[in-house]
């Protein structure tokens, strides 16, 4: 699990090759031995610590480089390039070249060996004086169906300083020439296609760039594998035909001029990138300046690193898709000189129909070379003094590494264009990395197969100088290996596998590639580089970083579910084995224990094999904690799998009940009907969760997550979440309670365990009250079960003190109490107090035998605890019950509300009260019907709640749901008789509406029960508190913002405004101010009722007296003080004017009609006293009062039917009770003109001139009796009665002859007058006869005989009774 340097391959003839190199030239100078100890590092002190096998494989090169006469460092001045699928090495010198390839012949031993051997050597170089300056060797990959991933063959690549670029086959064979630039090529690099490993790496595009001192040359990868492709089979066709003329086809190129940088050494084409939005703002902003505009989307660009000097690095950015011209387009580009960066075709290649001759002069002239598109550095490195020597690309694209002439490595982000990191001492580096996978488990059908793999990042530097391979984890990892090596060696780094490989043809391949290869020109051989996955993790030993890559290993084995059992547990084992360190293994052990794919038994075998290991290691280099824990862990499954049986296995014999249950039957017998009643209603289906469900198989990895061992060896049980604790409660306890298991056994091994029986105790309790649907349909089988496991517990070990006080209460006792009186599922809670009361009795009994006659004092004491909660717990079933009555309207998917008995204990003495309010609410009982049930209750006090009950148990078919209401809510009434008392009840309904109101005004009808129940509240003082707190807490703020809108607007507001500033629409509006009306004047009345009733005792049920919290509504409403009485009728008079300008939409400023004083004191404390008005009030103040009550009379006139019974003389149809007909208007306004100082009589004269000219003569008549100035009066009718003439004379479409001779039998004073007369202005002006001679009549009795208008008067009964006649 360590990095190795692995011999895959050997070069036979090397001495060979070097012979042939400088053949022709002196032998290679050599290096300075001195200078060389003055840069050597001394490594005695590290060299040591490497591996056996390594230090012999050195002094085994050691020895034969000291033996060989390859002493020089030849190789160092050689080009050389390796193909990636190690089946080509290419060595270049000057103008020769030898290729090698890859052959397999077996040893003396029988074992295959890979082995490269020459198979051409010559000249490359075709011009006077040029050299080979690089050279690299690209692999085609197949185009073949059946191929698996190995290349078809393989190109060479050769740069000359010329400025040349030659391909040729692997046996030397020219396939193409091409001259792009005329200065030498320096560096060859070559990219293809790597399978994205996630969606957010970009794809790139595979390409070879041709770097000169001051351009480069990207020539697209897919243009260069085709045209590759047809340049060999072209040279296969000419060989056949005995031609060597060789006609490529063209390619396509990009072309930049790299500018801003003194010298360019090497560089690496990173490919198509896209910026972020900041880094593109932020590049706009450099470049362009503040002014600089960005583009939408930020463009993809090409990048490209470059190393030399001045700067040091450069980073070049060429924006992609930037109108260049296609390859058709070529020609017109040419001609028109364009300098853009452009595909065109090579201008240099010869043409498929020219001649030797053409050749030949083609040769002789050197071809036209296409300009470069100058590109500007983007940013850089700047280092004026170092210079940098070669950078190398990571095979993730964003980092790179440098070297340069200070003997320093550089470690780039090309993300950021950053240096991260750097290294000193490596004069003369050479650079490679290594892109590790995770290791795969052996099992590879494992689910986990088809997962991503992790990938680690490390680079390797060969130090020549040093004579030393390191390798680093990236990005600011340790040093994970190193190696003592040649100082003469190469280390061949390609960066590139096939080309032609897409995302398509690449589906299932395995390239078989070596990343990394070190050559020892000394012996030939060829080593790769391994580094193992988990190094990189961390830990500079790797031991850390080992047992991390084991525990991650063992994470993704228990993540397999296809495993086999016994695959799985040998393997988990095995790593969990493997593991040195304690806290990895500990980390590791849970990690086991939390898995759910692994069984029980394969796990307890795994804690077996770990604690025997453990046992047999040092006791002094294991760990205390873990071997506990293993041990505790181990003694969990051991209980897991003992109660599991337990369960599983057949009862044998039948569960003999342990202790006395005499009694109970008749108490269970007495509940049954409530009891009854109570499951159908809560039988109702439900929907939940199937992994929440109390059925679900408690897992064992739950079963340990819910334990703990104590230091001391005892078990603890862990509350985590409700749902897993009643899990585990019923993979416990379920199966004694049902009957399925025997509670003895189950409580021996819980025993042995040595759990406590205090949080059994609560783990039995839980378990039985939350599965009570299950308890109700088999009660005497559990409630028996029950008390045979609370005698078990009970007698337990530490369950109860053998020092108990009998003086106190028992704490043992009291747990038990609290569970049950704090649970919602009252009656499952009342089943497990008849049990626990009788378990305590027996319990108690057996003490006070052998006890002092004193003692019997505590015995009673506990046993009066169980009977109060006892009955407690009846009343909280029964109220329960109630509460569980969905209403029929709205009740899908409604929650019924819950309760216990410490709910309403923390509830204070109003909470039973509060929760019946709500259900009142709920089921929007309306205020008569609650008092008749109310009433009913009364009457029937002799019935029995049982009775009730047997009788709705009997009945409920044939009963309607008003019925079952009434038989629930006086249950309720029975067992809660003071808290729920008629005023208590009303009381808490007209809170709770209102609460319900203030929470959504828009809905009114809530305002208005909330007053009819404050309306049927008998006590005087608990109305008059309850009206002043409603007004001071919800209803003033709102009022008050009422007033001051419509006194801005001036007018009844429209909705939109009264939405605005009041929160509500104008209809919700109109409503809210006839109840702020009611309220004022229930609270004038109960103001003067106070002082002549006593104020009531507010009294609690006996069992209820230790209620503790929050007052009730009726001990706040009883401590309010009392209210100043014209303070009250002021704010009622400005509700009444509030009301019936938003009821007839009048145009009025409220608080106009008051003078300053009136003003002042409105919403004002209504406990206060304020200065009122007081005196004669303005008479221009009295007339605006009086003109806004004349014009609510005329809109309520308007506003009732205009009655066609009258005609007939018969009475109208009753008007409604509310809005604006109801007939108690008219008695409003004279109330009102009382308090405003308006004289009533002319409301009055007004409201009869108003009914007349309605055609509601009858009511008219009523009202004209209580009026008092009859001239005035009968002056107003006198006109009202000449309009109608009038109408019947001179305006009526249907006019008689006989209409027509008594207009002019009239007196002309009459015919004038009439003539005069407007019947526009009657609302009714057609009406019969004899109603008008009626008003005549009554004319004639108003006015005095002397009255200047009473020979008027006459004259016109004369015209009646005439027309009369004639009809």
């Amino acid at each position: 699990m360590s990095c190795g340097l692995l011999e895959f391959c050997r070069l036979q003839e090397i001495k060979t090759v070097r012979d042939y190199l400088f053949r022709d030239q002196t032998k290679p100078v050599q290096e300075k031995n001195q200078t060389e100890n003055e840069l050597s590092w001394d490594t005695s002190d590290w060299e040591s610590a490497w591996e056996n096998d390594n230090n012999s494989k050195e002094q085994e090169a050691t020895s034969v480089e000291e033996a060989t006469e390859l002493s020089a460092p030849w190789l160092q001045d050689c080009v050389v390039s390796l193909s990636p699928c190690s089946d080509l090495l290419v060595v270049a010198h000057e103008q020769k070249a030898v290729f090698l390839s890859a052959k397999w012949r077996t040893d003396s031993g029988g074992k295959d060996e890979m082995t490269l051997d020459v198979s051409w050597s010559g000249t490359l170089s075709t011009d006077e004086g040029e050299c080979v300056s690089s050279a690299i060797c690209i692999p085609l990959a197949s185009q073949k169906r059946s191929s698996t991933g190995r290349p078809d063959w393989t190109c060479v690549v050769v740069g000359f300083t010329s400025g040349y670029v030659r391909f040729y086959t692997e046996n030397g064979v020219l396939l193409l020439a091409q001259l792009l630039h005329e200065d030498p090529v320096l560096r060859l690099k070559c990219r293809t296609y790597e399978i994205p490993r996630h969606s957010g790496v970009t794809e790139q595009h595979e390409e070879l760039s041709i770097l000169y001192p001051a351009a480069l040359v990207t020539i697209d990868g897919f243009s260069l594998f085709q045209s590759l492709r047809a340049c060999r089979n072209q040279v296969a066709r000419a060989a056949a035909a005995g031609s060597d003329v060789v006609q490529p086809p063209p390619l396509a190129y990009k072309k930049w001029g790299l500018q801003d940088m003194d010298t360019i050494i090497d560089h690496c084409s990173v490919g198509v990138m896209t910026l972020n939005v900041f880094d593109q703002m932020k590049n706009a902003s450099i470049l362009g300046g503040f002014k600089a505009s960005v583009k939408g989307s930020p463009p993809a660009m090409s990048q490209c690193v470059t190393v030399g000097g001045g700067p040091y690095t450069g980073f070049y950015y060429a924006v992609e898709g930037s109108s260049q011209p296609l390859l058709s387009h070529v020609a017109l580009a040419v001609a028109s000189k364009l300098t853009s960066a452009l595909f065109s075709a090579a201008s240099g290649w010869l043409g498929w129909s020219r001649n030797k001759n053409e050749d030949e002069a083609v040769q002789k002239n050197r071809p036209k070379v296409e300009p470069a598109t100058p590109l500007g550095i983007r940013f850089g490195l700047p280092d004026s003094r170092r210079h940098g020597e070669s950078i190398c690309l990571s095979p993730c694209n964003t980092l790179a590494g440098v070297t340069d002439d200070f003997g320093r490595v550089t470690l780039l982000d090309l993300t950021r264009g950053i240096a991260i990191r750097m290294w000193k001492g490596y004069r003369d580096a050479q650079l490679g990395w290594l892109h590790v996978p995770e290791e795969r488990i052996s099992c590879e059908n494992s689910a986990s197969a088809s997962l991503p793999r992790r990938h680690a990042l490390f680079l390797v530097i060969y130090a020549p100088r040093r004579g030393i391979l390191e390798i680093w984890a990236m990005q600011h990892g340790p040093r994970v290996g190193a190696f003592t090596v040649g100082k003469h060696c190469r280390l061949l780094y390609a960066g590139y596998r096939l080309l032609g490989v897409n995302s398509v043809t690449s589906q299932g391949w395995q390239l078989h590639t070596q990343q990394v290869c070190l050559f020892d020109p000394i012996t030939g051989a060829l080593r790769t580089v391994t580094v193992p996955f988990h190094l990189a993790l961390s830990d500079k030993k790797s031991e850390g970083a080992k047992d991390m890559h084991l525990l991650k290993r063992l994470t993704t084995i228990l993540r397999s579910s296809d495993l086999e059992t016994d695959i799985l547990e040998n393997e988990a084992k095995n790593v969990l084995l493997d593991i040195k360190h304690s806290s990895m293994k500990k980390e590791a052990l849970e990690s086991l224990l939390s898995s759910k794919n692994i069984p029980v038994l394969c796990l307890t075998n795994i804690m077996r094999s770990l604690l025997s290991d453990l046992q047999q290691e040092d006791p002094e280099q294991v760990d205390p904690l873990l071997q506990q824990l293993c041990s505790s862990q181990l003694k969990l499954l051991q209980l897991y799998t003992d109660i599991q049986h337990a369960h599983i296995a057949a009862v044998a014999e039948c569960c003999q009940p342990v202790g006395s249950l005499d009694g109970i039957e008749g108490e269970l017998t007495r509940v049954s009907p409530v009891l009854q009643r109570y499951a159908k209603l809560t039988s109702r289906p439900s929907v939940s969760f199937v992994q929440d469900a109390p059925d679900t198989p408690l897992s064992a990895q739950a079963f340990l997550s819910q334990i703990e061992c104590t230091e001391d060896g005892q078990l603890r049980l862990i509350r985590r979440s409700e749902t897993e604790w009643i899990q585990l409660g019923s993979f416990v306890f379920w199966a004694c309670l049902c009957g399925k298991s025997l509670p003895q056994n189950i409580c021996d091994k819980l025993q042995q365990a040595s759990i406590s029986p205090q949080q059994l105790l609560g783990l039995l309790l839980s378990v039985w009250l939350q599965r009570e649907k299950e308890v109700l349909q088999n009660t005497e089988e559990c409630v028996k079960n029950l008390h045979t496991l609370l005698i078990l517990i009970s007698n337990m070990g530490g369950a109860i003190e053998g020092s108990w006080d009998p003086q106190s209460v028992s704490p043992w006792w009291q747990q038990a109490r609290n569970t049950l009186v704090q649970s919602h599922n009252s009656a499952a809670a009342l089943l497990a107090a008849f049990v626990a009361h009788r378990a305590a009795k027996a319990n108690i009994t057996s003490r006070a035998d052998s006890k002092l006659q004193s003692d019997w004092e505590a015995v009673s004491l506990e046993l009066e605890h169980w009977l109060v909660c006892v009955r407690q717990l009846e009343d909280v079933v029964v109220l329960q019950t109630l509460l569980l009555l969905l209403p029929t309207v709205g009740s899908a998917g409604a929650a019924a509300a819950q309760c216990s008995v410490k709910m309403l204990m923390e509830g204070g003495t109003g909470g039973v009260t509060d929760n019946v309010s709500k259900w009142v609410f709920r089921h929007n009982l309306a205020p008569k019907q609650l008092k008749a049930i109310l009433h009913k209750g009364e009457d029937n006090n002799d019935k029995t709640e049982e009775g009730a009950g047997e009788s709705v148990k009997e009945g409920e078919t044939s009963q309607n749901v008003a019925d079952r209401i009434s038989e629930l809510l006086l249950a309720v009434c029975k067992r809660f008789p003071h808290s729920l008392s008629a005023n208590l009840l009303f009381a808490h309904c007209c809170w709770e509406y209102v609460v319900q109101w203030n929470k959504d005004p828009e809905e009114g009808e809530h305002l208005c029960q909330a007053v009819e129940h404050l309306k049927l509240v008998s006590s005087p003082h608990i109305q008059l508190g309850i009206c002043t707190m409603m007004w001071s807490t919800f209803i003033v703020k709102r009022f008050s913002a009422a007033a001051f809108l419509v006194e801005k607007v001036g007018k009844a507001p429209k909705d939109r405004l009264c939405r605005r500033d009041v929160g509500m629409g104008d209809k919700a509006l109109t409503s809210f101010l006839g109840c702020c009306v009611q309220l004022l004047q229930i609270l004038m009345e109960v103001d003067s009722a106070v002082a002549e009733v006593p104020a009531p005792e507010l009294s609690v049920e006996e069992m209820w007296c230790g209620a503790e919290g929050p007052a009730s509504i009726a001990d706040l409403a009883l401590e309010q003080k009392g209210v100043h009485y014209p303070l009250v009728q002021h704010h009622c008079l400005l509700a009444s004017l509030l009301h019936s300008a938003m009821t007839f939409s009048l145009k009025v400023k409220p608080l106009s009609l008051f003078d300053s004083k009136g003003k002042n004191a409105f919403f004002r404390d209504l406990t206060t006293i304020q200065l009122m008005p007081s005196g004669v009030m303005d008479p221009s103040l009295v007339l605006l009062r009086q003109e806004f009550l004349l014009r609510v009379l005329t809109s309520w006139v308007q506003s009732i039917d205009d009655a066609p019974n009258s005609a007939t003389g018969s009475r109208p149809p009753p008007l409604p009770v509310s809005g604006p007909k109801a007939a108690w208007w008219p008695s409003l306004c004279l109330e009102l003109g009382n308090l405003l100082q308006v004289n009533p009589d002319v409301l009055r004269r007004h409201l009869v001139c108003q009914l007349y000219n309605q055609g509601l003569d009858l009511q008219a008549e009523e009202v004209m009796l209580e009026v008092e100035d009859k001239d005035v009066l009968g002056s107003q009718l006198l006109v009202i009665t000449g309009q109608r003439l009038s109408y019947s004379l001179l305006h009526s479409q249907n006019q008689t002859q006989p209409a027509m001779e008594l207009l002019a039998r009239l007196p002309p004073t009459l015919c004038t007058w009439l003539k005069a007369m407007d019947p526009s202005e009657l609302r009714c002006p057609l009406l019969p006869l004899p109603q008008t001679s009626r008003l005549v009549g009554c004319l004639i009795e108003m006015l005095p005989e002397n009255h200047a208008q009473y020979s008027l008067a006459l004259h016109l009964l004369e015209a009646v009774d005439a027309l009369t006649t004639e009809d």
